[in-house]
């Protein structure tokens, strides 16, 4: 008996190969970036530096990556967005290496901040691209594909960069290094052109005239985008991943091993979250995930103040990885939206949210934590939420789009 062939997903349905490729990129990447975080604050305490040195080496990272991402955009415009993605991916693969080498701490901290310029490289146009490769019915899908990459090489990353620090605790740099450059060829060998696209994914975006930044800065779409975008990296990359080990052992008395593992069960319901996430971006709208991402967001950072018990942590931290399923994807779709074809400098700046919340993020909290409670410091998180919720509310109402038919949710 012949069983009759299952129907096949229409094409003008499919993600493009470019969004895959760019989600396998991603893997290299965070993959080699997982390996290497755990062991750069031991790696630099091995030069006989104090924490306040430690901590600049990890934050110059960060920091050269929000001064150099206003001159990526620019550069994409100028060069393309693929000679800019593996241009950055091998700077920073060259930063890598670099911090192998490192025999003094001077040294490492100047290699450790060059990485941060490539790293702006990368995102920026790795970004971009995924903008330009598909059509807004698709751009929630899209993102959501390229994090999941991302998170699943996070998972992956700290597991091979404790057995690799037990063979040196040099060797997770000559790691990187290799994702990196592995990264960079799948780019140059897999990546097609940069040919936008429009909603039937079939024929080119016709040519678009470039807006100034201002534009932007004044629609209420783009400024609920960063404020979304602000707040997750202030949340997610600042209070979360700074203050949560604190709270595991001083407040709820458990082994700091539990910290890893909360964040890990968290980061699966996140990537398993993010497919559904996408659909939902693409299929109700931009506006009513990012008003509930952001406000299940906030209230999951509350609970997190004032959970009694590690199982009621990780509970909570999954509710947050469904909030942040759809903050990391309706706010970038959203930027695509308004930005079209020629979104470098907008894509940037919308990066550059993410960064400065995650630079300030940190201190603020450490601040507010030393001095009223570490309890107080993740209700920062909730206002910052709140204040994103109320400007995504902002954002003009729009009706489902047709899957055929190109719209602005």
């Amino acid at each position: 008996m012949i069983r009759p062939a299952l129907p096949r997903r229409p094409r003008a349905d499919r993600l493009p190969a470019d969004v895959y490729v760019l989600g396998v990129i991603s893997f290299f990447v965070a993959v080699g970036f997982g390996v290497v975080i755990p062991v750069l604050p031991v790696f630099a305490r091995s030069f006989g530096v104090g924490q306040l040195e430690t901590g600049l080496v990890i934050s110059a990272f960060a920091v050269m990556r929000l001064v150099t991402s206003p001159l990526t955009g620019p550069l994409i415009d100028r060069s393309g967005e693929r000679v800019v993605l593996t241009l950055g991916i091998l700077i920073v693969a060259a930063s890598s290496a670099a911090m192998g080498l490192a025999h003094t701490y001077g040294q490492l901290l100047v290699f450790r901040a060059a990485g941060g310029i490539g790293s702006s490289m990368f995102s920026v146009s790795a970004m971009t691209l995924l903008i330009r490769s598909v059509p807004d019915s698709h751009r929630g899908r899209a993102t959501g594909t390229f994090q999941t990459g991302f998170l699943i090489g996070n998972m992956t990353g700290p597991a091979v960069g404790g057995l690799l620090a037990a063979v040196s605790i040099r060797a997770p740099f000559f790691f990187y290094a290799i994702t990196l450059v592995a990264a960079a060829a799948v780019g140059l060998v897999r990546l097609g052109g940069t040919r936008a696209v429009t909603a039937d994914a079939e024929r080119p975006a016709p040519a678009q005239p470039a807006r100034r930044l201002r534009s932007f800065l004044a629609d209420s779409r783009y400024q609920a985008a960063l404020a979304c975008n602000f707040a997750n990296g202030w949340a997610s990359y600042g209070i979360r991943s700074s203050l949560t080990p604190v709270l595991v052992v001083e407040v709820l008395h458990r082994d700091p091993v539990w910290t890893g593992l909360a964040i890990a069960i968290a980061s699966v319901v996140q990537t398993i979250a993010l497919r559904p996430a996408g659909l939902f971006v693409d299929r109700v709208g931009r506006r009513p995930a990012m008003i509930i991402g952001s406000l299940v967001g906030g209230a999951a950072m509350l609970a997190v103040a004032f959970v009694p018990d590690i199982w009621s942590l990780i509970g909570v931290l999954c509710v947050y990885a469904l909030a942040v399923s759809l903050m990391g994807t309706a706010p970038a779709a959203t930027v695509g939206d308004i930005a079209g074809p020629r979104s470098g400098t907008p894509v940037a700046v919308f990066s550059m949210a993410a960064d400065t919340g995650q630079i300030l993020g940190p201190i603020l909290a450490g601040i507010i934590a030393d001095r009223v409670g570490i309890r107080y410091a993740y209700v920062t998180a909730t206002l910052l939420m709140g204040l994103a919720a109320l400007a995504s509310a902002r954002m003009p109402r729009r009706t489902p789009a047709d899957p055929a038919k190109e719209t602005v949710r």
